[in-house]
């Protein structure tokens, strides 16, 4: 596939109770992410820059959702920058979107979704948490512990509404690698018809066959999907360079492999990692991780 790669910044780190996210963006350029992925991706890269958000992280101590009204404020801002790039990009453009924390997702999905009104959207989340908490179920109140939910459409009025949620159905949305699920949260998963492929399983053969029946199956019924990747989804072993690392997470190759398998299935329309701190591992590795991430999405 030869069309135009759209590369998006979204410098937040608004949704949490940590400063670092907001600085990714501009770092991976520094470290010639864009150079890296010339050449193994399908398709020109063209880099539209950053949403603009100021302060990109704030300290706030609502117990129910941090920065609420900033993240409702910039989350349409994001949706219509990514829109507009695309749309100027031509009707073939994809999206890298380059993160920030987990907010940036649901503003992308709106994006995609604005650019063209017509298609319909899967998601892969890949997380080593749900992300799936509303305000009323979150024990933190990080925003960023939401965006997966905001998008299938569930939490407190105006955050979905921010990310004009719903913009996927719940049976074509999977959870990748998540582990470190809150109680309600898992719960809420597990009643939904939202797929759940954990890091063990990813690691089998048939494990990639059951998310490669899911797929197959989805593939009917949607037009594209949008990659989402918290990079703590990733073993912590690794020493990568992420906000919340866990133990436990999926093999590089791994991750690989299972977005490979995605987007064999489903035409990628966006892919994004998220989740990084630079500071806070091996940065230039990270870096070639997301590089390979992109490759199997993009080809």
């Amino acid at each position: 596939m030869s069309d135009p790669i759209v590369v998006i910044g979204v410098p937040t780190a608004l949704g949490g109770h940590l400063a670092g996210m907001e600085l990714a963006p501009r770092g991976l350029r520094e470290l010639a992410l864009l150079e890296r992925l010339s050449g193994r991706v399908a398709g020109r890269i063209a880099d539209a820059g950053d949403v603009p958000i100021q302060p990109g992280f704030r300290v706030d101590p609502d117990p129910r959702a941090r920065n609420r009204g900033a993240i409702c404020e910039f989350l349409p801002r994001e949706r219509d920058f990514v829109t507009e790039a695309l749309t100027a990009a031509g009707a073939g453009a994809r999206l890298l979107l380059l993160g920030g924390d987990c907010t940036a997702h649901a503003g992308a999905m709106a994006g995609l979704r604005a650019a063209r009104p017509e298609r319909r959207l899967a998601i892969a989340w890949f997380d080593a948490h749900g992300d799936f908490n509303t305000p009323d179920t979150t024990p933190s109140g990080n925003v960023w512990g939401m965006p997966f939910a905001m998008l299938c459409g569930r939490g407190d009025p105006d955050l979905v509404a921010a990310c004009d949620g719903p913009t996927v159905e719940e049976r074509h949305a999977a959870l990748l690698g998540g582990q470190v699920l809150d109680e309600t949260e898992s719960r809420m998963l597990a009643a939904s018809p939202i797929a759940h492929f954990g890091a063990g399983m990813l690691a089998t053969a048939p494990g990639l066959a059951a998310l490669a029946a899911w797929a197959g199956a989805v593939a009917g019924e949607v037009d594209a999907t949008y990659v989402a990747v918290d990079m703590d989804c990733l073993d912590a072993a690794g020493g990568w360079a992420v906000t919340m690392p866990e133990p436990d997470g999926l093999a590089l190759g791994s991750a690989v492999a299972a977005i490979r398998v995605l987007a064999g299935a489903i035409p990628v329309a966006g892919f994004g990692p998220s989740g990084i701190t630079l500071a806070n591992g091996d940065a230039d590795r990270t870096v070639d991780a997301v590089v390979a991430l992109a490759e199997a999405a993009f080809g």
